[in-house]
């Protein structure tokens, strides 16, 4: 019986086996993909449908592709499903995220070590009370280049721990625009006193898939600003520059290339 998933293409992301790298760099933005495809050697344009947009060249001589994901978990999933399927086994999602802990200022990179699973998408995939956790491998890769790009200076540190993934971007930032906004509140207040990180929208998924389909799955995010210290009316940093995020996965993907023993 024909189905729509029959065809030669991946339905979604529209790219087939051959075209793919085993290790893949997920940002959100479309336009970012442009930006980290600049950082291979020779990126070619391979897809571009709906959020989708998706570049393949080299690091040290091996098949690395971009490929981003969109808004949200469901668009993300999708994305790393069928990054598999044309033989991906290795993702880092880089993306941006409002602070949480009053440590992280504007222009901090996160590298999520696990997410709270407040979306959907997860349910998908894993059990209830099952945590989203990132590859070790994956995190020491992108904390080796955190070190390397950062200092201790507000806006330029790097940290390691728990994020919260949302499907409610304004859920985060309006919560009293909401009629469950005082739920929304408590809860939010809960993660901050457990000392989580950031606040963003995908990591979750990601780590979700990549333990149900048993690959290797990390994250690092620029804090662009933190709710929390603007909510209390402390100093804070407000960035859009997310250069050394992109180069903090760059700098990760090379370290599991050699500790791989890569060789095409």
């Amino acid at each position: 019986m024909a189905s729509i998933m029959d065809g030669e293409r991946q339905f979604h992301i529209k790219t087939v086996k051959g075209e793919i790298g085993r290790y893949c760099i997920l940002p959100g933005d479309p336009n970012r993909a442009i930006a980290i495809a600049e950082y291979l050697d020779d990126p070619v344009h391979i897809a571009e449908n709906r959020e989708y947009n998706v570049y393949t060249g080299k690091l040290d001589g091996v098949k690395v592709t971009v490929c981003s994901t969109g808004i949200g978990g469901p668009s993300t999933a999708i994305a790393v499903e069928e990054l598999i399927k044309c033989g991906a086994d290795t993702f880092i999602r880089i993306g941006t995220s409002g602070g949480l802990d009053l440590k992280v200022y504007g222009g901090d990179l996160i590298i999520a070590n696990s997410a709270i699973r407040s979306e959907g998408t997860t349910y998908e995939y894993l059990p209830n009370g099952y945590p989203a956790v990132a590859d070790f491998d994956v995190i020491e890769a992108l904390r080796d280049a955190a070190k390397e790009l950062s200092t201790d200076k507000n806006g330029n540190r790097y940290h390691i721990g728990v994020v919260h993934s949302k499907d409610s971007f304004y859920g985060e930032v309006e919560p009293d625009n909401s009629p469950v906004g005082e739920d929304i509140k408590y809860r939010y207040d809960s993660y901050f006193k457990c000392g989580c990180l950031t606040s963003e929208m995908e990591c979750a998924a990601v780590f979700a898939v990549g333990i149900a389909r048993r690959v290797r799955c990390g994250a690092v995010l620029t804090a662009l600003w933190n709710v929390e210290r603007s909510n209390r009316g402390l100093p804070d940093n407000i960035t859009y520059d997310t250069t050394r995020g992109i180069k903090c996965a760059v700098g990760a993907i090379r370290r599991l290339i050699k500790k791989d023993g890569n060789n095409e």
